[in-house]
């Protein structure tokens, strides 16, 4: 007899489990010069991948913050917003992430397309966008998600789901569809301005391509190769 963990079936096996990627590699000649430009051009492929229903949700990215103490923490939010200045996401502003950038204004983004065998890795500092761009992306919320953002007091501890729901019903009464909802004071956006952009390709015996762009002082880009 021995202590050790009966043998897992090998569909359930972490160990096990074995993705062997294909795809065509990326070089140095293919970037753009900017990262904003090579993130569109990767954005549309993900996006194209979505209306065929290979892929779910392309503007879906991971937000890592970290609080005051260091202490990390992850979540997945819905990108909604990019340009050359960046990517913007809205949110509660005293969620745990709200919390942790307004003591820690800094967030790593992971954009995980599974299905393309590709992720973009993006770190940078972030500050919260102002109200007038604020306000125009919260009146282009359908109506129930603009009265969810007053319902949910994001993070916090509640009773049950009948005490969210109880909120969300009083808000429909008093707003009923058709009528403007105030935009929530503690909610609104933050624009993250990359310092690196990572464009990670996976290639076949885990010798997947890493391009790395690292802005410069003069406002340029350097772009290193690294191992897998």
């Amino acid at each position: 007899m021995t202590d050790r963990e009966p043998l897992l079936d090998p569909v359930l096996d972490p160990a096990a489990m074995r993705k062997q990627y294909r795809a065509e590699g990326l070089t140095e000649q293919d970037l753009a010069t900017h990262p904003m430009d090579q993130f569109a051009r990767w954005f549309e492929d993900a996006a194209r991948a979505a209306l065929h229903g290979t892929l779910y949700e392309p503007n879906a990215m991971v937000v890592s913050t970290a609080d005051a103490e260091g202490r990390p923490s992850s979540r997945t939010v819905l990108m909604k917003r990019f340009d050359t200045e960046g990517f913007v996401f809205y949110t509660n502003y005293d969620s745990r992430k709200g919390r942790d950038l307004t003591a820690n204004p800094r967030v790593s983004l992971l954009f995980p397309w599974h299905p393309l065998a590709r992720q973009v890795i993006v770190a940078g500092p972030v500050r919260r966008t102002g109200r007038e761009e604020t306000t125009a992306y919260f009146r282009s919320r359908p109506h129930g998600s603009q009265l969810g953002a007053w319902a949910s007091a994001q993070s916090s501890v509640i009773a049950s789901r009948a005490e969210l729901d109880a909120a969300y019903a009083e808000l429909a009464a008093r707003y009923p569809e058709g009528e403007q909802v105030p935009v929530p004071p503690h909610w609104g956006g933050f624009r993250i301005t990359p310092e690196t952009v990572e464009f990670w390709q996976g290639r076949e015996n885990r010798l997947h391509d890493r391009l790395r762009y690292t802005a410069r002082p003069d406002g340029t880009w350097g772009v290193d190769r690294l191992s897998p």
